[in-house]
């Protein structure tokens, strides 16, 4: 059974997204905290939302999927970007991870969002065949780029203040308004 997050699911999702890490390699980036999270999912206007993939037996939360909107300005409409997806190893090979991505291409479909997007892991190759095995493409013309940490302060410090225009974009970006 797929379903809405509830605050009650918080500590669950944070365990399994601690677990999600471990798995990735990378625990010691896992730094969001319960009460971030519960603020990020149930604040008046929430950014960022959770599925929650319950055992059809016992009801226990053996899955979940958080997502947010983003937006294309090709199609000119919104998408869903699946932040994290995860299933308990226990529980892998029954359904779950589908149930969790088509209720999120329903959401989609019923929104008229045109894409549903993700990253994964290059190494992931059992998620990878899983993607392509629903028909997902890899996008593989693109390049991620991150900004974080000093890198990601050095640049704010350069930040002229909002209203002014600045030094042009580079080519290939936006420029001009500063407004996010």
């Amino acid at each position: 059974m797929i379903r809405t997050a509830t605050p009650e699911d918080v500590p669950v999702i944070h365990a399994m997204i601690r677990e999600l890490a471990e798995y990735e390699r990378a625990l010691e980036h896992a730094r969001a905290t319960e009460e971030q999270l519960r603020d990020a999912l149930f604040r008046e206007n929430p950014a960022v939302f959770a599925l929650v993939a319950e055992d059809d037996a016992g009801g226990e939360p053996v899955g979940f999927a958080l997502w947010f909107l983003n937006y294309s300005t090709w199609t000119g409409t919104h998408g869903v970007y699946l932040e994290d997806l995860y299933v308990r190893p226990h529980a892998r090979g029954d359904g779950h991870g589908k149930a969790l991505l088509a209720e999120l291409a329903r959401v989609c479909v019923e929104r008229g969002y045109e894409r549903f997007q993700w990253w994964v892991l290059n190494w992931n190759e059992p998620g990878i065949g899983f993607y392509k095995a629903l028909g997902a493409e890899p996008m593989d013309e693109w390049t991620v780029f991150r900004l974080s940490g000093e890198p990601l302060r050095a640049l704010a410090a350069g930040a002229e203040a909002p209203g002014n225009t600045g030094e042009s974009a580079a080519p290939g970006t936006s420029g001009g308004s500063r407004t996010l």
